[in-house]
């Protein structure tokens, strides 16, 4: 009996020795399961808020048209002997474009020139007789029939001097029409007809289009919620607005130019209000026809804040950017965005001059998410990097 009692006890004391070691192995592993060690800080490219005077735009789309364009026409009919231009050149106005036959109107002047020499030598000769039947009419040896018959007769002739005139002078207008010139200067397009073909003014294309490219116009819409904005600029400056034309991806800057009118009537179909500009196109960066974004300049804003734009993000409540807090946590700042232009947003509320945002690397981040700042090189890497990993909106 005191033997079963011996191994019980004995028992027992390894149990609880048993025990004791387990728990001074496991408690602490699960202390260490339980407390992770923090993540590491997330690399980001951060900006610092600007405060300067920023130019606020009106935004809007617009197609180029030629400041002139003349179709270059046939005024008489006629078989083209000579084609004077090279599809795409340059002209003056005046040069010559193409020649029509010009001999059928070169003989009929010399048909009324040879009227006119015949009815002046008989002109000259009903004179010479008028002079004499005077004389004889003076000494009544002529009837005054006779003298009045003659002096009807000379009035005749001279009319028909001055019928003959006219008709040279039509004829010399049909003779220069042979000559086909540019109306105004600018550059041709491609040609209509060839030559050995007979043209008339009934021809439909014409011989060619002369497009005039300098200067040369656009003509832009914007809401008609602008409109007394505009105006109100318009009396303060008693100037013409700058417009600013910028290809269709808004990347490369194509002319400044200014605005010559605001059209006298509202699109109801669309609500919105045409507008003209006109710019000096020298370098030809603008064409007819082509589809430009217009900026009309209507106001400065004076110590205005501004960020990058890809500091500015879209959620559910609308824009809002990361700040870097002073202890290298971020926070998000619901903000409010004039515009976005050049590739800077122009902030009306929610931060503050020279505070610390994010520039790159926000799709990485969450509210108190700690972040290491990036410099130079590494930070160029990493804003290459997000653009490559950044979701697809």
């Amino acid at each position: 009996m005191k033997k079963a009692v011996v191994v019980s006890a004995s028992l027992l004391a390894a149990v609880v020795a048993g025990g004791l070691l387990y728990s001074s192995h496991v408690s602490p592993l699960r202390k260490a399961v339980a407390a992770p060690a923090p993540p590491p800080p997330v690399p980001v490219v951060a900006g610092l808020v600007a405060q300067h005077d920023v130019p606020i735009y009106l935004n809007g789309v617009g197609t180029v048209i030629a400041y002139n364009t003349d179709v270059v026409r046939a005024q008489i009919q006629g078989q083209i002997t000579s084609i004077n231009f090279t599809e795409g050149q340059a002209v003056h106005a005046g040069d010559l474009l193409a020649q029509i036959d010009p001999r059928p109107y070169q003989a009929l002047i010399e048909q009324y020139t040879g009227n006119l020499e015949r009815d002046q030598a008989q002109l000259t000769n009903a004179r010479a007789n008028l002079t004499r039947y005077s004389q004889l009419g003076d000494k009544g040896w002529a009837t005054p029939q006779l003298i009045e018959t003659q002096k009807a007769q000379v009035g005749q002739l001279q009319a028909a001097i001055k019928t003959d005139k006219a008709l040279i002078d039509a004829a010399n207008v049909q003779l220069s029409y042979t000559r086909l010139t540019s109306p105004i200067e600018g550059v041709v397009g491609i040609r209509q007809i060839d030559v050995g073909n007979i043209i008339s003014p009934s021809t439909t294309n014409g011989l060619v289009v002369v497009t005039q490219l300098d200067p040369i116009s656009l003509i832009f819409t914007l809401p008609e919620t602008v409109l007394p904005q505009i105006q109100r600029r318009q009396q303060e400056t008693k100037a013409p607005l700058p417009v600013l034309a910028y290809s269709q991806d808004n990347t490369i800057r194509l002319a400044d130019g200014q605005l010559a009118l605001v059209n006298n009537e509202i699109l109801q179909t669309t609500g919105s209000i045409q507008l003209k500009a006109n710019f000096p196109n020298k370098s030809r960066a603008l064409w007819p026809g082509e589809l430009v974004n217009a900026r009309l300049l209507v106001d400065l804003r004076h110590n205005g804040l501004t960020v990058p734009a890809s500091v500015v993000q879209q959620g559910p409540n609308g824009a809002y950017a990361y700040v870097i807090d002073p202890d290298n946590t971020v926070s998000v700042r619901q903000i409010k965005v004039a515009q976005i232009a050049d590739g800077q947003a122009l902030i009306d509320a929610g931060l503050k001059a020279n505070e610390q945002v994010v520039v790159d690397g926000q799709y990485k981040l969450q509210p108190g998410t700690h972040v290491t700042i990036l410099h130079g090189k590494a930070a160029e890497e990493a804003a290459a990097q997000d653009a490559m990993q950044a979701p697809i909106p």
